[in-house]
C-alpha cells in the first residue's frame, strides 16, 4: 500500500526539527482517533513534510476513561508541561479549571492542541485526549459524571491515599487538582456534596502540575 500525502505545518515541524527525521525513515502517524499509520518520509520539510503510507490499522480505545480536572496555573509553561505528560500517559480527557485561587486565566486553545499533537506523535499514542475550554470549578463539579470522583487537596482532615482509592471495576475515573494556593474550603465542601472523595498524594506537598502528573500515572496504571 502506498499513498502520498502532506502533513500539516505543526506535525512537519515536530518531525523535522524535534525528531530530526530524514527522507527514507519510517514513522508512526495517527489522526488522534485510533488510526495508526506507518509512513515513510519522502520529503522532510518543516512546513510541509511529504510521506508515503505503508500500513494502516485501527487500535481500540482503553476501556477505562481517565479524566483530570486541573486549575490553570500562573506559569503557563508548567501547565503546558502537564498537557504534554498527560498525553504521553494516555489520559482520556483534560478539563482546565477556573478556581477561586486561579491566578492566571490565559488559555490559547490552538497552542494547547498543538502541544497535545506533538506529544501524541512523540509517544506514539493514537488517541488524542479531549481538551475542554476552561470553565468554572463550580459548574464542572455540579455536572460531573464518573464512576469514581476524587478531589486531591492539602487541607487537614482524613483523606484516602490516592493509590487506595481505585476499588472495584470503574469504567471512568476523575480527579480534581487545584491551583498553586489549593482549593478553598468552600470548593472542597461543594465537591463532597456532589459525591467526590477526598484523597492525598503522599506526605510531600507537590506543585500543582507535579500532583496532576502523579495522579495521571496512578489513574492509568492502577
Amino acid at each position: 500500500m502506498e499513498h502520498e500525502f502532506a502533513l500539516n505545518e505543526n506535525s512537519s515541524r515536530h518531525i523535522v526539527q524535534v525528531l530530526r527525521m530524514q527522507p527514507g525513515e519510517n514513522l508512526q502517524l495517527t489522526d488522534g482517533k485510533g488510526l495508526s499509520v506507518v509512513a515513510a518520509i519522502r520529503e522532510a520539510n518543516k512546513k510541509r513534510c511529504l510521506v508515503n503510507i505503508i500500513k494502516k490499522e485501527i487500535k481500540e480505545k482503553s476501556p477505562i476513561k481517565t479524566q483530570i480536572g486541573v486549575s490553570l496555573l500562573k506559569n503557563v509553561s508548567r501547565f503546558e508541561w502537564f498537557l504534554e505528560k498527560a498525553t504521553e500517559l494516555g489520559i482520556s480527557e483534560i478539563i482546565p479549571l477556573l478556581c477561586a485561587r486561579t491566578e492566571k486565566q490565559q488559555f490559547r486553545m490552538e497552542r494547547m492542541r498543538g502541544i497535545l499533537e506533538s506529544a501524541l506523535i512523540q509517544s506514539q499514542q493514537v488517541w488524542m485526549p479531549d481538551l475542554r475550554e476552561p470553565g468554572s470549578l463550580k459548574d464542572f463539579v455540579d455536572h460531573s459524571q464518573s464512576d469514581l470522583k476524587l478531589i486531591a487537596h492539602c487541607e487537614p482532615g482524613p483523606k484516602k491515599k490516592l493509590s487506595d482509592a481505585f476499588e472495584g471495576l470503574q469504567t471512568s475515573r476523575l480527579i480534581l487538582i487545584g491551583p498553586e494556593g489549593d482549593f478553598t474550603r468552600e470548593e472542597i465542601k461543594q465537591a463532597l456534596e456532589c459525591g467526590f472523595v477526598e484523597v492525598h498524594l503522599g506526605e510531600n506537598r507537590l506543585r500543582s502540575e507535579t500532583a496532576a502528573v502523579s495522579a495521571a500515572v496512578l489513574m492509568k496504571f492502577l
